[in-house]
């Protein structure tokens, strides 16, 4: 007995300790390596009880393990919570891995022991690039440094050396298919920052912009036989509006690239120890792409809106017995891959006698490199005003589906509802010929009896032709021609377009910039830089009224200078434009710069205001 209840004893304490303490087991490693050149694989443990051990990595054909697991890392921290204390354990093991061959491979996971228990890491892929076919990032900066020492201001770097391409994920597409586009930096040598960025502007389309995260770390890729650094610098999905060839035109890259000088006439002996390095002017273009948008095929249903990729659609009713004059809601959720922010809305019909609502529309997606997924809800708001029942039908909804190339038709449900008499004992609507809703809707309370009984009559002055009488219609008509007069005023200003925008456009750009101070204080840089750009930007176009997509910092310069602006002020737009832009491809910006730059901004606004007068 006293055995049985030792070892009840030991199971409960095993099991109280298995469940007290978490554990995680995590891998890391590069993406992409060069064969014949070794790397680090660095696995994580974390947790809250035993240390671990006997941690094993298998074998894999092509990656040789050279050294490991050595300890690399060790933090321990504590928690009190509520007077209970918990320490939380963190060790890196470090496996050195020679890249024997090329290709693509995978790590499987490894395992280690905590306590009672093993636990396996996640898989790991990495690819191992050939070699580098051509010359050195290290050439390439000697080149640089070579033609700084020489004077120039934009050194002749060599295309090969640095550039942005434009990819494309789709070059042939049908209308309102989406497809990827990515501009990438590609470089051997050290690219600091941006001077100015100009992407296409997508005419033909529309963009949905992809978040990048802003601490994006520089990858290997191997493309026509060099192994560059790459960095992703914009991504958008595109959904073309027409058929026929569409070309996305060039961007524009002003770089700066860091090299280092080494200038052999004058080096001395401290020249040994520190480097100095100059910034050299790069002006890249990416090449412009030409995509091939087919029509979609004949034979379109009716109910098809243009809707274009996978759907599904569900539909709901918050009742389908309810009183007169009370609320029914029909909600439809459409969700799925595709652009599904411009799909137009499925339409329900509902009876003659129900007083309709404009619906309420709530749009849901997600955007990254794999597609843009989301969900549209719908809700529909209708009031039946009489008693009797009921039938809403069914609504369709159409859309092309790219896997099978066909048109795909989704219903609703058909609900029928039983509506019972409501408040006043309204039963039925009388039903009378000729007669619309609107004239029946209250027949049975607009007709009242002639009074039968004895009238009396008014004796005395009359107030017909009194001065009071008179002066009950000249003020009303003073009033109204006064109110007449500010009206026509108003409209006639109104119609004036530019000059409506043009007033409007500090109080625009306040809006947008109360955003972007409630992102700088939330430390969402790159969110606080679009904002700031899309300020500052607008603000430009209605104050100049040109169109967005219509200004470039040259044409704002010379317009700018037209109304006669000083050339401080101009400069000190073109500086945050530069800034902001540059900014949001640097996740190195501190707090105290974005602070700066939002203040420059609000002070330049307020100057433009003083500066131009329509």
């Amino acid at each position: 007995m006293k055995r049985l209840i030792f070892l009840f004893l030991l199971s409960i304490t095993t099991l109280f300790y298995g469940f007290s303490q978490s554990v995680t087991f995590k891998g890391s490693g590069p993406r992409a390596v060069v064969v014949n050149e070794q790397f680090r694989v660095n696995y994580t443990v974390t947790t809250t009880g035993d240390r671990g051990k006997d941690i094993r990595l298998p074998e894999t054909d092509g990656l040789k393990i050279l050294f490991g697991p050595t300890l690399s890392g060790q933090t321990q921290s504590t928690h009190i919570v509520n007077g209970n204390a918990s320490t939380q354990l963190n060790l890196t093991y470090t496996y050195t891995i020679l890249a024997e061959k090329e290709g693509d491979f995978k790590i499987p996971p490894a395992t280690i022991k905590v306590g009672n228990s093993e636990y396996k890491s996640n898989e790991l892929e990495v690819k191992v690039l050939p070699p580098d076919q051509a010359s050195t990032a290290a050439n390439a900066n000697q080149r640089a440094s070579e033609e700084a020492q020489r004077g120039t201001s934009s050194a002749e770097l060599g295309n090969e050396d640095v550039f942005v391409r434009m990819h494309v994920s789709k070059s042939s597409v049908y209308e309102n298919e989406g497809f990827l586009v990515t501009f990438k930096l590609y470089s051997l040598v050290d690219v600091t920052g941006f001077n100015d960025a100009k992407f296409p502007e997508f005419e033909g389309f529309i963009a949905q912009e992809v978040d990048l995260p802003t601490n994006q770390q520089l990858n290997l890729e191997n493309y026509q036989g060099r192994n560059y650094r790459t960095i992703i610098l914009k991504q958008t999905y595109l959904y073309p509006q027409r058929s026929g060839k569409i070309t996305i035109g060039q961007g524009k890259f002003d770089l700066n690239v860091r090299v280092r000088n080494q200038n052999q006439r004058s080096r001395s002996f401290f020249d040994d120890f520190f480097d100095t390095y100059t910034n050299v002017r790069k002006p890249v273009t990416s090449s412009a792409v030409t995509i091939d948008v087919k029509p979609l095929p004949s034979g379109k249903p009716s109910s098809f809106n243009g809707a274009v990729g996978d759907y599904k659609m569900t539909s709901s009713i918050s009742t389908t017995e309810l009183k007169a004059n009370e609320p029914v809601t029909i909600k439809v959720t459409l969700s799925g891959n595709g652009n599904i922010k411009m799909v137009k809305n499925p339409e329900i019909v509902f009876p003659n006698d129900f007083e309709i609502y404009d619906p309420k529309v709530d749009v849901s997606t997600r955007v990254n490199a794999s597609g843009v997924t989301g969900t549209k809800t719908i809700e529909y708001y209708a009031v039946p005003r009489y008693a009797g029942d009921f039938t809403i039908p069914k609504t369709e909804f159409t859309y092309f589906d790219l896997k099978s190339k066909t048109y795909k038709t989704l219903s609703t449900e058909e609900y029928r509802l039983h509506v019972e008499p409501g408040v006043g004992g309204e039963t039925t609507a009388p039903i009378i010929s000729g007669a619309n809703k609107e004239d029946v809707r209250f027949l049975g309370k607009d007709i009242r009896h002639i009074r039968t009984d004895g009238a009396r009559f008014h004796k005395g002055d009359y107030f017909f032709g009194s001065v009071l009488y008179w002066f009950w219609y000249i003020v009303p008509a003073l009033i109204f021609i006064v109110l007449f007069i500010m009206y026509r005023k108003q409209v006639k200003e109104n119609s004036d377009i530019a000059l409506v925008r043009t007033k409007k456009a500090n109080k625009v750009a306040s809006k947008r910039l109360k955003l972007a101070n409630k992102y700088l204080k939330e430390d969402k840089r790159e969110s606080f830089y679009d904002e700031t750009l899309k300020a500052v930007w607008g603000y430009l176009s209605d104050k100049l009224n040109i169109p967005v997509s219509n200004l470039t910092k040259d044409n704002v310069e010379n317009e700018l200078q037209k109304y006669g602006v000083e050339d401080t002020l101009i400069n000190q737009f073109m500086f945050i434009l530069n800034t902001a832009e540059f900014a949001r491809f640097s996740p190195s910006q501190s707090h105290g710069a974005m602070d700066e730059l939002y203040n420059q901004t609000v002070e330049a606004i307020d100057k433009m205001e003083s500066s131009i007068k329509k």
